[in-house]
């Protein structure tokens, strides 16, 4: 296998499905304390969701509280209740271009802004005969890390 040109650098979130995300509040931030830092509402990503925190600075973890604006209409946020993992990726744009050159398939949609404002893109859940790679059932959000993730993940990795 050709070396990888880029580095996963840990995770950058976990995204939690449901039809109520009142519910998920309950559990989440009234139980277990964490914080919601900003809200995210897209008709087109059909989503209502509450970005939350666990820890802080650059090894920060999102944990998105995700509920659709229309259960009966995809991207069917809350049928999976762990609907996605980010991991933070020192070049995405690289990453990208490698993973899809290897026969990993993508998600419609590109690179694109997420919902707290970094570039973003999915590995597609399902492989085909043309992207024989794929999540194996889970979406797999890359999310570009900024330069001080980036800078404080190489430092913990001499460390």
């Amino acid at each position: 296998m050709v070396q990888r040109p880029f580095k996963v650098l840990g995770i950058q979130q976990i995204a939690i499905g449901g039809t109520d995300k009142t519910k998920l509040q309950t559990l989440w931030v009234d139980m277990l304390g964490l914080e919601v830092t900003g809200t995210f509402r897209s008709e087109r990503e059909n989503v209502d969701e509450d970005i939350c925190a666990l820890g802080r600075g650059p090894f920060k973890v999102e944990v998105d509280l995700m509920q659709p604006l229309d259960p009966d209409k995809k991207p069917a946020v809350h049928t999976t209740p762990l609907n996605h993992v980010g991991l933070w990726i020192d070049d995405l744009p690289t990453a990208v271009q490698w993973l899809t050159a290897q026969g990993v398939r993508f998600a419609p949609g590109g690179i694109r802004k997420g919902a707290a404002g970094f570039d973003i893109c999915f590995l597609h859940p399902k492989s085909n005969e043309e992207f024989p790679i794929a999540g194996e059932g889970v979406l797999i959000e890359l999310v570009q890390a900024p330069s001080e993730v980036v800078a404080a993940f190489a430092q913990f990795a001499t460390q």
